[in-house]
């Protein structure tokens, strides 16, 4: 290894990059002369790392989506790969995004590259015969959800559970009244979230229900508002065809903090993913929704195989929050089961204190790391890195 160790990162989603920001200032603390390359977003690029291909160019979602974007995919794909090829990485660090990274995997192990994949792609529920790839060009798997590290033990593979970061984060300290008037909103009034995903085509096919069932709400009366939280991967383009989808009435709110809309919603409607832990370590009163394109859900209802959708279901093991899928995913429908969590006083209550078992769960505290009450996952994940850095022989 070089004095300046080169470290090949690659994030391409909205959650994936957020935990890459994170990541470098972690394993600067220990790797102060490390250098970062690879597939990121601008937070990450703010940080000096070098992105060879924009997360923004890559994020598509869905299997007509992956094939009509196929061509371009494989151009940033090749960049990625040339990179690797020049620069000649010391480690490299893969976030979720298993379409891509567990491609890069292979291409990186056999340059003689250690890999470290953070954030499981969720082999569990389907491909699971990927868990080959995994075996062959993954040298560790470190797992944010508790269940995840079992499930790769089982199957030979060198995995840890390190923690869910989002598990660690604080409350948002923002008031809801310094909230409201730096959005421009009415404090007295009932806020509703609306979080239809992080990528432009989960937003094209599940915020126009969610405006739909703000619709229906506002004709019982004036009562709410409704924030709109857009993920800063977000192209200037992609937040303009979101502005143009906005009706008139009632006024939907864009925000750029989804945490502090989730923290001060009386209760919200979140596109499975990500969003739906955050909503949930917050403690804000949610249901699930999801629409994918009609070839992509008869593919994924053949092939998925777990109890539920949501992970925060998953990770409970029992049906704590609503999920509306597909053909169920309605305006009336998610009224229907909106409507209780904002009014209703017990069932709230009864979801709320579901909610607060979810944090107990995602956090890596009593493991036998001497040092876990003092660090977060993505230190964890930064320790591994520097070790594997170091280690002459890198490997399983």
């Amino acid at each position: 290894m070089s004095t300046h160790p080169k470290i090949f990162l690659s994030a391409g989603e909205a959650s994936g990059e957020h935990y890459g920001t994170l990541l470098i200032p972690a394993i600067r603390r220990l790797e102060p002369d490390a250098e970062f390359f690879g597939l990121g977003g601008q937070r990450m690029e703010a940080l000096g790392f070098r992105r060879i291909v924009r997360a923004e160019d890559v994020a598509v979602m869905g299997i007509t989506e992956v094939i009509r974007h196929m061509p371009r995919i494989y151009g940033e794909y090749r960049k990625l790969k040339a990179s690797i090829a020049t620069e000649k990485p010391d480690a490299a660090v893969l976030i979720d995004f298993p379409d891509v990274n567990l491609s890069l995997a292979k291409h990186l192990k056999r340059a003689g590259v250690p890999v470290i994949y953070f954030v499981s792609p969720q082999l569990w529920a389907w491909k699971k015969y990927r868990i080959r790839e995994v075996q062959r060009y993954v040298d560790r798997m470190l797992v944010i959800f508790p269940f995840e590290e079992r499930f790769y033990l089982d199957r030979k593979v060198q995995a840890e559970f390190v923690g869910h970061p989002l598990a660690e984060l604080p409350l948002p300290t923002i008031s809801r009244e310094t909230f409201a008037r730096e959005a421009g909103l009415n404090p007295s009034k009932g806020w509703i979230g609306l979080l239809p995903g992080s990528r432009a085509k989960e937003i094209r096919l599940n915020l126009p229900e969610m405006l739909r069932t703000a619709e229906l709400l506002s004709q019982n009366g004036p009562g709410y508002e409704f924030l709109l939280p857009l993920a800063p991967t977000l192209t200037a383009s992609h937040r303009a065809e979101v502005q143009a989808m906005l009706p008139p009435t009632p006024r939907i709110t864009i925000t750029n903090e989804a945490r502090a809309t989730l923290h001060h919603a009386r209760a919200s409607i979140v596109a499975s993913g990500t969003a739906t832990v955050e909503a949930a370590l917050i403690g804000n009163p949610f249901l699930v929704v999801y629409r994918v394109s009609p070839l992509t859900y008869a593919v994924a209802k053949r092939v998925v195989d777990v109890p539920h959708v949501a992970m925060v279901n998953l990770i409970a093991e029992s049906r704590i929050v609503p999920e509306l899928i597909q053909g169920d995913f309605t305006a009336r429908n998610v009224v229907s089961h909106l409507q209780p969590l904002l009014t209703d006083k017990s069932v709230r209550a009864r979801m709320q204190s579901s909610l607060r078992s979810i944090s107990d769960m995602l956090m890596a505290k009593g493991k036998d790391d001497p040092l876990a009450h003092e660090t977060t996952a993505v230190d964890r994940v930064a320790r591994v890195t520097s070790q594997m850095l170091h280690a002459k022989q890198p490997g399983k």
